[in-house]
């Protein structure tokens, strides 16, 4: 009976955690996509004197340095634990987020927010790692639908709070409120979260675990390579919406800032709920027996295939037309979310190694990032309308759909070497 009580609080504890998990990605997206309602505010444009090149260039500069830091963090994440890596880049990107307020030439804010990259390349990879160590197959889609729900909260609330702010303080005054209010968060981590900095002895037995799938091996994957392809694709349009879409509903169809935020939040809502009822309902269907890639892939395609539906939206010629499919096919992507992630970062991925794999993984959608905010700049600067990106959009998740199908095969998933894992049973 006392074993059965400390398996509940056990239990209890696991999904307050992630739950806590999900609000650190929701915060850290919320400060990492208050920039989007920034460059589409005409004050802030001629104060700094913006092309949409410029506008471009501050929207990828974060992808890029937090791209470059993935595959470290990953590293970071699997040597070191979660808690305390974790907690300080969380600190130290709220305060760079803060200081934006006080930037007052290009260079500084582009400084910033590649400051901003470095410190939020750790959430990721250490997300994953502690929801690989805490829940099994049966519900990694859930678990990871609910961590899901952050990554797309975080912009559908940084939109209409980043325009509130704009519309009734300032750009200045977003920047340091959104930076300091999330330092709270670090207060119920640091209390709850137990300290997972690992013992000599526990270092090196993860050195020896990490060694027991060799770099590359992962690199040799399709699996990780699929992976990589799929994150990209699906990245380069959700990461299209963070970026451009605020400033497409105001410039191509004539919203306000505030109504641009509102439909914006209804857009990734959307998206999060859908991703965590696709991950519940994939692992229904899994627990009943049947076979887990051929389950989540499924749901992968399926997603991709809907979110096709963005061309409607921009080829619509009324306004209800328009926004009724910008806000279905972002949704629709929500069952290609958890169960993507949930396929290419720890279904298919030897346990010792997701950090290290989700970090490689997590430079391809960081790529798609800074491809998308910068390219989708470009192609509006030649083509001076918003049609040209979205077309891009389309083909990206048709290919995206192909790599779900041909890449993702249990055969083709990082090895584990034969000698290592005698010594790990040794061990």
């Amino acid at each position: 009976m006392e074993t059965s009580k400390t398996q509940r609080q056990g239990s209890v504890n696991r999904w307050g955690i992630l739950a806590l998990l999900a609000l650190g990605v929701l915060t850290s997206f919320i400060d990492r996509t208050s920039i989007s309602s920034v460059l589409a505010d005409s004050a802030f444009i001629r104060h700094f004197a913006l092309t949409n090149v410029d506008r471009g260039w501050i929207n990828s500069a974060f992808f890029w340095s937090y791209g470059l830091f993935q595959v470290p963090m990953g590293w970071v994440a699997d040597r070191y634990g979660v808690k305390w890596p974790y907690a300080v880049c969380f600190a130290l990107w709220c305060l760079a987020t803060a200081l934006m307020g006080a930037v007052t030439t290009l260079a500084g804010l582009v400084v910033m927010r590649l400051l901003i990259g470095i410190a939020e390349a750790i959430v990721i990879p250490a997300s994953y790692r502690w929801i690989r160590n805490n829940f099994d197959e049966s519900q990694n889609g859930l678990a990871v639908g609910i961590l899901a729900m952050g990554n797309k909260f975080g912009p559908a609330l940084g939109a209409p709070v980043g325009a509130w702010f704009i519309v009734n303080y300032s750009w200045k005054a977003m920047f340091v409120a959104t930076g300091l209010v999330g330092l709270l968060w670090l207060v119920p981590w640091l209390l709850c979260v137990r300290n997972d900095l690992p013992s000599r002895a526990q270092l090196a037995r993860a050195d020896r675990n990490a060694r027991s799938v060799s770099f590359g091996s992962i690199l040799a994957s399709p699996v990780v390579w699929g992976g990589m392809i799929t994150n990209f694709c699906y990245g380069y349009f959700t990461f299209y919406c963070m970026t451009w879409m605020p400033a497409y509903l105001v410039e191509q169809r004539g919203l306000s800032i505030g109504e641009s935020g509102i439909f914006t939040f209804f857009s990734f809502a959307g998206i999060a709920i859908v991703a965590a009822v696709a991950g519940w309902a994939a692992d229904r269907i899994i627990a009943r027996g049947h076979d887990p890639v051929m389950v989540r892939k499924a749901f992968i395609i399926a997603g991709f295939i809907g979110g096709c539906t963005v061309l409607l939206g921009a080829y619509a010629q009324s306004l209800n037309s328009a926004l009724f499919w910008n806000v279905l096919s972002l949704s629709l992507l929500g069952m290609t979310t958890a169960n993507n992630l949930v396929l290419s970062r720890l279904t298919l991925i030897p346990k010792q190694t997701i950090g290290l794999v989700t970090g490689v993984q997590q430079v391809a959608t960081s790529l798609a990032g800074g491809v998308a905010a910068s390219l989708s700049g470009w192609l509006l600067h030649i083509s001076h309308s918003y049609d040209l990106p979205m077309l891009v959009i389309l083909v990206f998740l048709l290919i995206g759909a192909a790599a779900t199908a041909l890449m993702y095969r249990s055969e083709w998933a990082p090895k584990v070497s034969d000698k290592s894992q005698g010594e790990l049973r040794e061990a």
